[in-house]
């Protein structure tokens, strides 16, 4: 609970920088670039998939859920929300560090909130790696004592 409580409390801080820059780029079109808009609201997207995703997962899958089927999509849906984490942060990276390079900062309009998504999203993915982590090491210690999945997944 604790690693899926870290993810929603960074997830609100993305979603809320992600929002902001959304809604000043669809305002001013002040956007540096649309490869840079495009990511804005991609981690937008993201940052809302796991709001809700990782409050689904706190609130009603602890207990875990009896079902098989309903662990494995909770496992798909932890690797998908990897996955978005990863493509969003690396493309914001990208994006960034290619504008840093060219541009000159009084050109570069919302820089500092603009590093803080880049941070944040990183800081997400890190926590979602290890939540990964530390799911699949329970089902992996579970299986060994042979208690398989009827028991609990997750610490």
């Amino acid at each position: 609970p604790v690693v899926f409580s870290l993810i929603i409390f960074f997830g609100i801080i993305e979603f809320a920088i992600s929002a902001w820059l959304t809604s000043q780029f669809n305002t001013h079109y002040n956007y540096y670039s649309l490869a840079g808009r495009d990511c804005t609201r991609f981690l937008l997207f993201t940052s809302i998939w796991t709001i809700a995703f990782s409050s689904h997962r706190m609130f009603f899958d602890f207990p875990p859920p009896d079902s098989v089927l309903c662990s494995m999509a909770s496992h798909i849906s932890l690797c998908l929300t990897w996955v978005f984490w990863t493509a969003g942060a690396s493309s914001i990276t990208a994006t960034l560090s290619v504008q840093l390079n060219r541009n000159t900062q009084s050109l570069f309009v919302y820089c500092g909130q603009l590093i803080a998504l880049e941070v944040f999203a990183w800081v997400i993915l890190v926590l979602v790696t290890f939540a990964i982590f530390v799911v699949y090491t329970c089902g992996i210690l579970a299986s060994s004592r042979a208690d398989g999945v009827r028991e609990s997944q997750i610490a």
